[in-house]
């Protein structure tokens, strides 16, 4: 009896460790034979349309790598810094890449793997704005997009800002340019990109984050998927690809480490 409890429980445990394999998003992607990724399509160079309406940018590169390392085909799905999570929660995608920074509060929604890029949060101006700290933002309005930490980050540092969502990076810029918004603060590789293309910005050396750690988001629990992404991020960013990526989209090579060092 002994020995035949024993075997069952081996044979159940053997069962469940099989079953918990099969039903990982690695499985049901390779079968699929798609990877549905979630990316920002608003947030140049991370992700655009190009002109024949087709997705581009570094995001979409990242995913695209991806994809081909599981022999898959890539779907881009738009999205808002808002829906990240929910579109992994509701398992509308089986992965967001959409410079997604990785904070303790959103690890209990969804799991994020190893940085795959590194940035700090600073603000976008106007050149004549007199702004270049965040003391100087006071009665000030700042813009940030929905779903980011950075409305949070600065009014720490300046309870007296005055802080406006808005649904899209994009819009955010054109509240600045508009003068409907003082500042923008956000990813300094984004507000970098866009200060070169309008000469009438600028941005500041001031940080309001000095450096934020961004991962791919994965759905929570799923170990499987979650360590191949890791091990896959591995191969992309040991093998050089990732900087050419990044140099593609940007200009210049990374700029800040992906290892966090304290």
């Amino acid at each position: 009896m002994t020995a035949v409890a024993s075997l069952a429980a081996c044979t159940s445990s053997s069962g469940t460790s099989a079953a918990n394999q099969q039903s990982s998003t690695l499985q049901d992607v390779i079968k699929r034979g798609t990877l549905n990724v979630a990316s920002c399509l608003s947030f140049p160079p991370f992700g655009s349309m190009d002109e024949n309406n087709k997705p581009q940018g570094f995001d979409v590169d990242v995913a695209t790598a991806m994809a081909k390392a599981l022999g898959v085909k890539v779907k881009i799905v738009d999205t808002t810094s808002a829906n990240r999570i929910p579109n992994l929660q509701t398992k509308k995608v089986d992965a967001v890449v959409c410079n997604f920074t990785t904070t303790a509060e959103r690890a209990k929604q969804v799991a994020f793997s190893d940085p795959y890029i590194v940035a700090g949060e600073v603000m976008l101006v106007k050149k004549s704005s007199g702004i270049s700290t965040l003391k100087d933002l006071s009665g000030k309005t700042v813009a940030v997009t929905k779903g980011s930490t950075n409305g949070d980050a600065v009014k720490a540092g300046n309870p007296k800002a005055k802080i406006q969502e808005y649904d899209t990076s994009s819009a955010a810029v054109l509240a600045v340019k508009q003068g409907q918004a003082d500042a923008m603060v956000e990813d300094s590789n984004f507000l970098n990109f866009q200060a070169k293309s309008d000469a009438s910005l600028k941005v500041t050396e001031d940080s309001v984050v000095p450096l934020e750690y961004n991962g791919i988001g994965v759905p929570l629990g799923d170990a499987t998927w979650l360590q191949w992404v890791n091990t896959w991020l591995r191969e992309f960013n040991t093998s050089g690809q990732a900087n050419a990526v990044y140099r593609k989209w940007f200009g210049v090579d990374r700029v800040f480490p992906l290892n966090p060092s304290y």
